[in-house]
């Protein structure tokens, strides 16, 4: 933001000036910390409110449930590398608040119970689904063909085919072939994939050409966000129309990340805006939710939302062409809401791509995860 812009970002540097731990929403990019803090002393109303609303839970839910996904986090770790080789994948369970890992070997059981988890027998090994996976990123894809992903809980490789186009000769000669990669199973979805940039009409907005998407994360120098929204060379400007940056880095399609650098008169902060909805979020690590945790968005759009991450590793094929290591959302999201951030807790997660359905009707969204993103650039998050 600009120094002289507005009062919320004001307030927001007074925050981390402070050190409260309890502001919630912000859109940061931030460098690869794994490290998940304790802090989150006290849960914001207001994200209570987006969790009850979104995910259908009562407050006390809502604070149980953010407590044992945490833990859950830390054990997801602990649990990959005990397992070894007869990891099979993992996911949160909301039903028992616990972590549930899936393995090949049975005398690894007992070991992963000790961390705290639940355990399950399965067939398929971790590795073996995403050489399946990897398999299917080869293959060029019809438009029919929404995206396929490893699903631990099914232990397979789950190709999503657009119902209106499942009886198309393409779409089931896809299917075919990716069933010779290894075990696959096929979903139907009601709509395919679009990206959610949005048209001259991190949640704040920013602008390229004639384009709005949405900031992801602040990075020591400037912030991350979607690759669609820009390409490396590309001017920025900032909510207010004013000059604020240059994109320095961009992948679209086969990722969908960016880097854009800030001018001075910028500067970043580690905080994800909540849109009134809850207080602006505090970023301080990017420590990655298992599946089945509950997660949050927030975008210029439809600004704070909340739903579940559904799967990971996930190929989304859009239009442009195949997006991979993606994560699927039940989070809704709308043109503009593009790069946006998605964060669970106090850990940044990734920017917003793209999905499907709206926030009237409801729909599901993916995310490029953040870490990958500071990989690749060489970034340091900002972080409180």
């Amino acid at each position: 933001m600009k120094r002289t812009a507005t009062l919320r970002t004001a307030a927001a540097a007074l925050l981390l000036a402070a050190g409260l731990g309890t502001a919630h929403a912000g859109a940061a990019n931030a460098a690869p910390s794994t490290t998940r803090t304790e802090a989150t002393a006290s849960v914001s109303p207001g994200l209570l409110d987006a969790m009850q609303r979104d995910l259908g839970l009562t407050a006390p839910q809502a604070e149980k449930r953010l407590r044992a996904e945490r833990a859950a986090a830390d054990i997801e770790k602990a649990a990959r590398t005990t397992a070894g080789h007869a990891y099979g994948g993992s996911w949160f369970e909301p039903a028992t608040g616990q972590l549930v890992v899936a393995l090949t070997d049975r005398s690894k059981a007992p070991e992963v119970r000790a961390l705290g988890a639940d355990t399950r027998l399965v067939r398929h090994s971790a590795e073996v689904l995403d050489r399946a996976r990897s398999q299917l990123d080869k293959l060029p894809a019809p438009a029919g063909v929404a995206g396929w992903h490893v699903d631990p809980e099914a232990n397979a490789v789950v190709v999503t085919v657009v119902r209106a186009e499942r009886t198309a000769p393409a779409v089931q000669a896809f299917v075919e072939r990716a069933r010779r990669s290894g075990p696959v199973t096929v979903e139907q979805t009601a709509e395919a994939p679009r990206t959610y940039a949005a048209g001259t009409v991190g949640g704040d907005p920013y602008y390229t050409g004639n384009v709005r998407c949405s900031i992801g994360f602040s990075v020591h120098g400037g912030f991350v966000t979607a690759g669609h929204c820009g390409r490396a060379g590309a001017a920025v400007r900032g909510w207010d129309g004013s000059a604020m940056g240059t994109f320095q880095g961009s992948s679209f399609p086969g990722d969908d990340y960016a880097y854009v650098s800030i001018h001075s008169g910028w500067w970043t902060v580690p905080v994800v805006l909540g849109w009134g909805a809850t207080p602006d979020r505090l970023v301080r690590g990017s420590a990655e939710a298992p599946v089945g945790s509950s997660i949050c968005r927030s975008g210029s759009t439809t600004h704070w939302r909340c739903g579940t991450v559904l799967a990971k590793n996930e190929t989304v094929n859009y239009s442009q062409g195949a997006v991979h290591q993606m994560t699927k959302t039940s989070v809704c999201a709308e043109g503009g809401d593009s790069g946006g951030s998605f964060i669970s807790g106090d850990q940044a997660q990734g920017v917003t791509s793209g999905g499907w359905g709206n926030c009237s009707t409801g729909g599901e969204t993916w995310f490029q995860p953040v870490n990958e993103i500071l990989a690749r650039y060489g970034l340091r998050l900002h972080t409180a």
